[in-house]
């Protein structure tokens, strides 16, 4: 006897809808794309297939880990927890609380429970050295949007299924699926675009699977993205073709900074010739809509945060911000209201290295120093959720020496792997089809606003869900006692019954806690955020709730994104910041760099299909074919170098010897690792078949983005040699 269950694919940004087969022992025979599902209409990709081989890993924790040196022993849920009271206390009376902190890692955008519970967290431990994947992702795109918008969230989205011309800089979403820019089957959307009669251009270093789907290919040297955006603002300034139709501050400042940035002098540091610029930008201006869009390679770079922000400065000038076809606003199920108050970064700054802070988190490129370097405050101990900063975070090598020096560390993680192996407990959070899943933060990010909930397939038997692991830990931390839930639910009860339009203005918070529904208390909480929500019972605009969500299990479509930008911007002056003092002042840095010639060889990331970071190279479907960790190198810089199958490449942080992988795809003079491979003192069987290499023994944990924070993976300057060839760096 079998059933059909559906659900929401989580690995990746994509929320595609699933519709799963299980057996009678609630094992998954067959996964296929949810044909009923409105947003992704039955799309899969290889990852989404696998989810089941991914939910019955043999390698995964079933149950709670505890070392004892280099040893580790099963123990009960409640064995566990008392260690972590025991060694948060010890950690406490020794060095306080500031010697706590925090990471949390990708996965964590991905689920309900991190979510909803990783503030709470946060919170309970008393800390200000919170970190998180963010800082060696997207960093530089919330805080160019906290500085133009006022708000680290209102990130504007390409109107993928109405733009006309879309140019798009340092993203692969063929690859990667998209990325701050949620899309289900996004490159049917860019067939669509190219079908109805739109163009697509692609700048990147490589040529893609997505560069290859182009109408026009540009290559560009890595890092340089800022220095073409402003080749653009300059010709679309000195050509008078802008037409701003948004009420701006700062044109006269933006158009002074950008003087310094034609097209033939920012074209000798990106390689594209200017007459190329040019054309670029007289197109974007005569589009009849057009957007700009740009990810994981501009974000990860030098100056990641002025190529952010000049992306969105290139969708006002040409009139397309908050404008259908161009770059929107999505209005998620779940937004709550933002108050208007200033946006700044710097609030504290780290110990060792005086970084700021950014969206209340410190960039992980100095975790390593918080953690080596003597004096008060220095971390002591450390919780890591759902992360493998070894393998993601700059520098790995010396993170991994790092983490051995803590006093006590916990982590929640399903794997025992290169980061967890450090740890002092390790607590596993249930399987995927145990767990209920809603897209918090991804939803936000969606091309059309669409909003599904899907509510845990396999029933938890003897142990926590993920949510509750996490509620524990913040009770162990703060000492409080009583249900973390209710105690949420009645604070944002209090807060909205007090806010003067909310729908529920002048209510009885207890009478509408009656009215909640769901089986667990995070199903509460998502039901009291979609009852306030933009289309909720309770905000006079509409009729959704968990209830419906629960009679709709392939999902709602809730409309093609619109004009909002009035009502959710929150800048002080109550006007788009085109030119935030903090981001002028960025590019003096800029300039500086303007006429510096580009090292012999720099090393950028890669994506590939069938993987997402660390994640999922335990899973044997999906490793093999194109999902190897190889070097991508020019064929041409083979033949000048007299290379051999494989290669030792060096940076100032350490050096690697890796697999050749020629071929014309890549710039010459531009070598490619992917990102989250070296697995080593792992308990993942096939991860550890298919090792691979750490990039990241190869990339500099000093050097940052200097407005965000953000790690510098791309344009990483490097040194290629024959193996067994001595070169000096």
């Amino acid at each position: 006897m079998t059933s059909t269950v559906h659900r929401t694919c989580p690995l990746c940004e994509a929320v595609c809808g699933l519709t799963l087969t299980l057996d009678e022992g609630g094992h998954v025979t067959s996964v296929r794309g949810d044909k009923d599902d409105p947003f992704s209409k039955g799309f899969i990709c290889p990852k989404g297939a696998s989810l089941g081989r991914l939910d019955e890993d043999p390698d995964r924790l079933t149950k709670p880990l505890v070392r004892d040196g280099e040893l580790w022993r099963e123990v009960t849920w409640d064995e566990a927890f008392q260690a972590v009271e025991r060694g948060f206390a010890q950690v406490t009376e020794a060095h306080g609380r500031q010697s706590f902190a925090v990471y949390l890692g990708n996965p964590n955008a991905h689920s309900m429970a991190g979510s909803l519970y990783g503030g709470p967290l946060i919170r309970a431990l008393g800390t200000r050295n919170v970190f998180s994947a963010s800082t060696a992702d997207q960093m530089p795109k919330h805080v160019s949007s906290g500085l133009m918008f006022g708000h680290p969230l209102t990130i504007p989205v390409p109107d993928l299924d109405r733009t006309g011309y879309l140019l798009m800089l340092g993203a692969n979403p063929l690859e990667s699926n998209g990325s701050l820019c949620t899309a289900p089957d996004f490159p049917g959307r860019l067939k669509a675009l190219r079908g109805r009669g739109g163009r697509l251009v692609v700048v990147d270093p490589r040529r893609t699977r997505t560069a290859n789907l182009a109408d026009e290919h540009v290559f560009i040297r890595p890092g340089t993205d800022a220095y073409l955006l402003f080749g653009l603002v300059h010709t679309l300034l000195a050509e008078d073709l802008s037409r701003v139709d948004l009420e701006v501050n700062g044109l006269e400042e933006l158009r002074e900074a950008a003087k310094h940035f034609s097209p033939e002098t920012v074209s000798r540091r990106t390689g594209i010739p200017a007459d190329t610029i040019v054309r670029l930008a007289r197109e974007l201006a005569s589009a009849g809509s057009a957007a700009v869009y740009a990810r994981m390679g501009t974000c990860t770079a030098e100056f990641g945060t002025l190529a952010q922000w000049l992306v969105d400065v290139l969708n006002v000038l040409t009139g397309n911000l908050d404008r259908p076809g161009g770059a929107m606003f999505p209005m998620p199920a779940t937004e709550p209201v933002r108050r208007r108050k200033p946006y700044r970064t710097g609030r504290w700054r780290s110990r060792v290295r005086g970084l700021p802070e950014a969206n209340g988190e410190l960039p992980v490129a100095t975790l390593a120093d918080e953690i080596e370097t003597p004096g008060d405050g220095q971390v002591r101990c450390l919780v890591t959720v759902a992360g493998n900063p070894v393998l993601s975070a700059p520098n790995g090598e010396r993170l991994d020496r790092a983490f051995a020096g803590l006093e006590f560390m916990v982590s929640v993680d399903p794997y025992l792997n290169e980061t967890t192996r450090h740890a002092h407990v390790i607590l596993p959070p249930p399987r995927t089809l145990q767990s209920g899943h809603y897209d918090f933060a991804l939803l936000g990010f969606a091309v059309r606003n669409y909003t599904r909930y899907s509510r845990p397939l396999l029933p938890l038997t003897d142990r926590p869900s993920e949510g509750m692991i996490l509620a524990r830990l913040a009770g162990l931390a703060s000492g409080l006692e009583g249900d973390l839930d209710e105690f949420i639910i009645g604070q944002m009860l209090a807060k909205a019954v007090e806010t003067a339009g909310s729908g529920v203005e002048g209510k009885d918070p207890a009478e509408l806690r009656e009215l909640l529904d769901g089986e667990s208390g995070a199903e509460r909480r998502l039901d009291l955020m979609l009852r306030l929500g933009p289309y909720g019972t309770w905000s006079g605009k509409g009729d959704l709730s968990l209830r419906k969500l629960l009679d709709h299990p392939h999902g709602l479509d809730l409309g093609p994104l619109e004009p909002r930008l009035p009502e959710i911007l929150r800048t002080e002056s109550g006007l788009v910041e085109l030119a935030p003092p903090e981001l002028i002042e960025d590019v003096a840095r800029l300039r500086e760099r303007l006429e510096a010639g580009p090292p012999e060889f720099v090393l950028i990331g890669r994506r590939h299909l069938r993987s997402n970071n660390s994640w999922l190279h335990n899973v044997g479907p999906l490793v093999g074919g194109t999902n190897t960790c190889t070097l991508q190198i020019n064929p041409a810089d083979v033949e000048r170098l007299g290379l051999g199958g494989h290669a030792v490449v060096r940076s100032g942080q350490g050096e690697l010897t890796v697999p050749l992988e020629p071929t014309e795809t890549i710039m010459p003079g531009v070598v490619s690792l992917p990102h989250g491979w070296g697995h080593a003192g792992t308990r993942q069987t096939v991860a550890a078949e298919h090792a691979g290499v750490n990039a990241n023994a190869l990339t500099d944990d000093t050097a940052v983005d200097v407005p965000s924070g953000n790690a510098i993976f791309n344009g990483v300057p490097v040194t290629i040699s024959p193996t067994g060839v001595i070169t000096a760096h």
